[in-house]
């Protein structure tokens, strides 16, 4: 951002400086500026779609260390860009402490930049709790934490970006319909670890990920989306990792939100659609016009 701004103001400078060379000297007979030679513009090479084995295999070793725990809580720190009418974007910060037990047991709890909210998962039903208003909404789900994911999607719009980190299976989630993926190298700034960056695309998404050297656990994702005309960033950061600890059974329910006041599971009236929605339907703002002097 400090490189295109020195550009801008220097574009305006150099060009009056080009203006003042060319200008002849008083009395002088005008100079007669040449004439460019003609250019011709060459296209663009493609890209060249690779998957390397390198990445890959890092992608495989992170995916199946996940599927293998038959326990984790970890803190998810999401940063979501959205546009704004003066055209950069705003950030909004979102933090998921989440705690999850295979195959049928999860808890969400969500504060950040809006409303607090707290979703509980526990086998036969699925509850999600907001404490502030003390609203909660009960429903029946299905045994798997996967299918209630899905459920909770597809009935109220629940959304979260690590969805694919806690599935039984994060290899497929993670890769199928790969186009490109490739190793970065390795990185010492993320979450106080060694990681391994990876870059990876399907037809929807670009995403890079850091991936702990020695746990293979990933500790940032961010993504761009390829429909999103303002390219807008999505940014986790995956920290308090706890792989197969124990977890008391009372953590997946909360009786406060049971005694709260009961409203339907269903979709929110008045809600943007989720953060993944939001992107791809994104348009560009329009230009603010300038106040009249």
């Amino acid at each position: 951002m400090k490189m295109s701004a020195w550009l801008l103001a220097a574009v305006p400078a150099l060009m009056f400086a080009g203006a003042a060379a060319q200008t002849p000297p008083k009395g002088a007979a005008p100079v007669k500026p040449a004439t460019p030679a003609a250019t011709k513009s060459q296209p663009a090479a493609p890209t060249k779609m690779v998957l390397e084995p390198r990445a890959m295999d890092l992608l495989k070793a992170a995916s199946a260390r996940l599927a293998a725990a038959k326990s984790m809580a970890f803190t998810a720190t999401v940063g979501y860009e959205y546009p704004s009418q003066l055209g950069p974007s705003i950030l909004y910060t979102v933090r998921y402490d989440v705690t999850m037990q295979r195959p049928d047991k999860l808890r969400v709890m969500t504060p950040g930049d809006g409303p607090a909210s707290e979703f509980y998962y526990a086998g036969k039903t699925m509850m999600a709790f907001a404490p502030k208003e003390n609203l909660v909404a009960v429903a029946d789900a299905p045994p798997t934490t996967d299918g209630a994911l899905k459920a909770a999607f597809d009935s109220a719009d629940i959304y979260y970006p690590f969805t694919d980190l806690i599935v039984a299976d994060p290899a497929a989630a993670l890769t199928d319909g790969t186009i490109l993926a490739f190793y970065i190298g390795p990185s010492d700034m993320v979450g106080g670890v060694k990681t391994e960056m990876v870059a990876w695309a399907n037809p929807a998404v670009f995403l890079q990920i850091w991936i702990g050297a020695d746990d293979k656990l990933p500790r940032r994702v961010r993504a761009v989306y390829s429909a999103d005309p303002a390219s807008l960033r999505h940014e986790m950061d995956l920290s308090n990792w706890q792989i197969d600890s124990a977890i008391p059974a009372d953590v997946f329910a909360s009786d406060k939100a049971k005694a709260a006041q009961h409203i339907k599971f269903d979709r929110p009236a008045n809600a943007p659609p989720p953060a993944v929605n939001a992107l791809r339907k994104a348009k560009p703002a329009a230009p603010v016009q300038p106040a009249a002097k």
